[in-house]
């Protein structure tokens, strides 16, 4: 790759790098798993950079290989052995002045979504991007109907989950 293009794909990636950590905060549960998948999905941008024609957004065309490149991931560890999670076990001491209301109901939120399935966490974090259904349907490679009707399913899923 030459130099304006390292240069272009360089500062693309650094103007919308959250993307990338919105996706892995997505699809791990703990510091050195984001790390690993942050620059796992770098990777494969940098490796698929080449190829990409310009014929949808840069930030969509991200989502797409973000999305992907954690999907394949999340489905090979999905095979390994269940353990506990050092960073499940947490340990608080709070100032009675914090109200922790938020952040808990994002924690269940969080854990709520960890339960769908990678396509309904990917219409999910799509959707919570204020991504319109058009853009989300160009990101996964389904139709426009297909993403609303997949959407409604998960919201319905969620509300099950979080109000059983």
């Amino acid at each position: 790759m030459d130099k304006p293009s390292e240069h272009n794909f360089v500062e693309l990636l650094e103007k919308h790098q959250n993307i990338v950590h919105k996706v892995c905060r997505l699809y791990t549960n703990n510091y050195d798993a984001h790390n690993d998948l942050f620059q796992e999905i770098t990777i494969q941008l940098w490796k698929a950079f080449p190829k990409f024609r310009g014929d949808s957004k840069f930030t969509t065309w991200m989502y797409r290989v973000g999305l992907n490149t954690a999907i394949t991931l999340y489905r090979k560890s999905k095979r390994r052995i269940k353990t506990q999670e050092f960073d499940a076990i947490q340990f608080k001491i709070s100032a009675e002045e914090y109200d922790s209301t938020e952040e808990e109901q994002l924690k269940l939120m969080y854990q709520a979504v960890h339960q769908l399935n990678d396509i309904e966490k990917a219409l999910v974090f799509l959707y919570l991007e204020d991504k319109d259904y058009r853009e989300i349907s160009e990101t996964l490679g389904i139709s426009e109907v297909n993403a609303r009707v997949k959407m409604n399913r998960v919201k319905k899923k969620l509300k099950t989950i979080l109000n059983p």
